[in-house]
């Protein structure tokens, strides 16, 4: 078996033609149109040959014996519900067309089936081969088509699956921590606000990783307005996947409802400071920081509320350590550090 250029899948030829130099001849005109072909004599394995999906097959009729046929019956037994094998048949003038081609059909139903007589001018048989190999080209087209929707079906049924678990999650946490209905209502609206924001973000990025500043900047904008920051977010421009992109806003979330209630953003002097650096080690280091400054006397509570409790195990999951917590008189702090690639895994 001789080859001209390197296949891809269903973009070849295989010519299977024993006799009389045709399996040269037609390779050879073939290799002129820039068509890749592989031939095959008689004594070379016609099923390694299939198993790499030509994407067109042209046979001559002498090459038609039971074990060809055969074997071509069984590859084409394997093919895809999409895939129908363009086979053209090379047949002398004199044969018995009518039983060759009902033959065929009976053992190759999987087939495209296209009967030439020979001799057949070099133009007709390269027009044929082009249209099939076309053709076979838009098989494949619909084939990727058809397993990329399956692929997002599946991944949007994931998706669903997380973002319900997620919600579930937060009423539950936030109806335990809740005294009254108008303020479960308030709380637990206030944290699906921040996780659609998360979510906003990444649909707007395109894709599983979103830049950190984008999400934090949707979470943070409704306390800042024109001329007055309420809340200052540095950090150089770093890419972290959706889940830890999420878990993130949500902590940031509990943090600035904790604040407007009892911190710097119950009083108008009151600012917060979102700081995130990265380490220039050989194995990047992330630290993350909340500082509140100029709001009234930080006293630190005697029992542990719902927002306290999320940030500490949230951060500490994503992380992969505990968050650093401060009750100082000037200032609530929260501070959080780990391996840069444990966010991009996440």
């Amino acid at each position: 078996m001789k080859e001209a250029s390197t296949e891809s899948e269903l973009d070849w030829v295989l010519v299977l033609a024993p006799f009389r130099k045709d399996a040269d001849y037609i390779a050879a005109f073939l290799r002129e149109q820039k068509i890749a072909v592989k031939y095959r004599t008689a004594d070379e394995d016609l099923s390694h040959h299939l198993s790499h999906s030509p994407g067109v097959i042209v046979i001559t009729h002498e090459a038609l014996s039971p074990p060809v046929v055969s074997k071509i019956g069984g590859h084409l037994a394997t093919q895809p519900d999409w895939s129908e094998v363009p086979i053209l048949v090379l047949l002398e003038r004199s044969a018995p067309f009518a039983r060759i081609r009902s033959q065929l059909e009976r053992s190759w139903p999987g087939a495209r089936l296209l009967f030439h007589m020979r001799p057949i001018a070099q133009l007709e048989l390269v027009n044929s081969i082009q249209t099939n190999l076309l053709v076979r080209l838009r098989q494949k087209q619909v084939r990727d088509a058809f397993e990329r929707e399956v692929e997002l079906r599946l991944e949007l049924n994931h998706r669903i699956k997380n973002i319900l678990a997620s919600v579930t999650s937060i009423f539950q946490m936030t109806r335990r921590g809740a005294s009254t209905i108008e303020g479960l209502a308030i709380d637990f609206t206030g944290r699906l606000h921040a996780l659609a924001n998360v979510h906003t973000a990444v649909f707007e990025a395109g894709g599983e990783g979103v830049v950190l500043s984008s999400v934090v900047d949707l979470t943070v904008s409704p306390y800042n307005s024109v001329g007055l920051s309420r809340i200052d977010v540095h950090g150089p421009p770093v890419e972290v996947s959706r889940n830890s992109a999420t878990t993130i806003v949500l902590c940031l979330h509990e943090l600035i409802t904790n604040a407007i209630k009892y911190g710097a953003l119950s009083v108008d002097s009151g600012r917060v400071d979102i700081v995130w650096t990265i380490s220039k080690d050989l194995t990047p280091i992330f630290a993350l920081s909340w500082a509140e400054r100029g709001g009234p006397e930080v006293v630190e509570p005697t029992r542990q509320g719902y927002g306290t409790r999320y940030v500490r195990s949230a951060l500490a999951s994503l992380f992969g350590s505990k968050p650093d917590i401060v009750f100082d008189s000037k200032g609530f702090r929260c501070s959080v550090t780990g391996p840069l690639s444990q966010l991009r895994l996440n």
